[in-house]
């Protein structure tokens, strides 16, 4: 174990960069509850982005759009168009945390700045991590204002049904193949991170694709980043397909916790969500696979909710088509009773979902 001297307490948020984020806080404020708490742009004095910071439970998303021509973010949508810039956690010490980083040989993105307004103050710094990603660390106990300083509270009065998402579960990052323990020596070494869960291409695998993964997660385990590589297969798998559209390794989905997944999931679908498609066959036997669990196989099955259950309980999950044109980022709508795994009884069904997707596409 690292020499960590501080402490992380979770995900503060994920910051995307998109090229309509009035657009996308829309979709996400209409279609999967959300409700837009934040805002940064000319009006507060913001000259060459805007950033709407919408909200459902604990789960913070900004949402970053260029207003000018040039820049990090017009590169950055250039190259992989909508995507996530940065996994920002909460820690204890903004400070402590950057230089702890930049002693273990992390790369330096923005060094501890101080920033504060009638609220009070924050202290934030950013480090590198794989692709274009990076890790911005958030030190808010003396600030009490609706997201961090240079931020504005949402003035519309508007207030959206939410649909139950509690918290961001883990953050799926793809690398390109052979890059997986690269990164997830990354992890160790900067962070001092543990492996978690850990899968091979024996685990994960159809008649056509495969991949390997290996979940890292924090001391207290509640910060957990699967990293995902292709494994050799037939034809190309869906993380390969990522890298190709991503033009690098970046994350590919988050997972959302929710305490009732089909709750949540028909509030989804009748906002219209389109999630992927489960075979039918897949629900045959299923009690044999899973054993009891309190929710009606049928239901499961219209909705198309994968099970899967490990020696301490079992889980349900979803995961949407992708939010965008590119076939990058998608979203996972998790719901646990018990488990702390990540479905591998699932992968063969979910595979084959997207394995029809991505012939859709033409791209398998």
């Amino acid at each position: 174990m690292k020499d960590i001297k501080y402490k992380i307490t979770g995900f503060n948020h994920c910051e995307f960069y998109v090229s309509n984020a009035k657009q996308t806080a829309y979709f996400f404020n209409h279609a999967m509850g959300f409700n837009t708490i934040a805002y940064k742009g000319l009006e507060t004095g913001s000259r060459d982005h805007t950033s709407y910071v919408i909200n459902q439970g604990k789960i913070n998303f900004i949402l970053t759009s260029p207003l000018t021509s040039k820049g990090e973010i017009v590169n950055h949508l250039v190259k992989h168009s909508d995507g996530v810039k940065d996994v920002a956690f909460t820690v204890d010490n903004a400070e402590l945390a950057w230089q702890n980083s930049i002693e273990l040989g992390a790369e330096n993105v923005s060094k501890p700045v101080k920033i504060n307004d009638e609220h009070g103050e924050a202290i934030i710094s950013s480090i590198k991590t794989f692709g274009d990603t990076i890790h911005t660390f958030v030190e808010k106990q003396n600030y009490n204002g609706p997201f961090l300083p240079g931020f504005i509270s949402n003035f519309s009065n508007k207030k959206n049904t939410d649909a139950g998402l509690i918290h961001i579960d883990h953050v799926v990052g793809n690398q390109p193949e052979n890059k997986m323990l690269e990164v997830c020596e990354f992890y160790e070494t900067i962070f001092g991170w543990h492996r978690f869960w850990t899968v091979d291409d024996k685990d994960i695998s159809t008649d056509f694709t495969s991949l390997r993964s290996i979940v890292m997660a924090n001391d207290n385990e509640i910060i957990k980043i699967p990293i995902n590589e292709p494994a050799p297969g037939l034809k190309k798998s869906q993380i390969q397909e990522f890298i190709d559209y991503y033009q690098d390794s970046g994350i590919q989905h988050m997972a959302l916790s929710t305490k009732d997944i089909i709750a949540t999931v028909k509030t989804m679908r009748k906002n219209g969500v389109e999630f992927l498609k489960t075979p039918k066959s897949y629900y045959n036997n299923l009690s044999d696979r899973v054993g009891d669990i309190d929710e009606n196989i049928e239901t499961l099955s219209e909705l198309g909710i994968l099970v899967d259950r490990d020696e301490n309980g079992y889980m349900l999950q979803i995961f949407t088509s992708p939010i965008q044109d590119r076939p990058t980022l998608f979203l996972e709508i998790i719901q646990r009773k018990g488990s702390n795994s990540f479905g591998k009884g699932n992968f063969k069904a979910l595979f084959e979902s997207i394995e029809k997707e991505q012939g859709k596409r033409g791209n398998l």
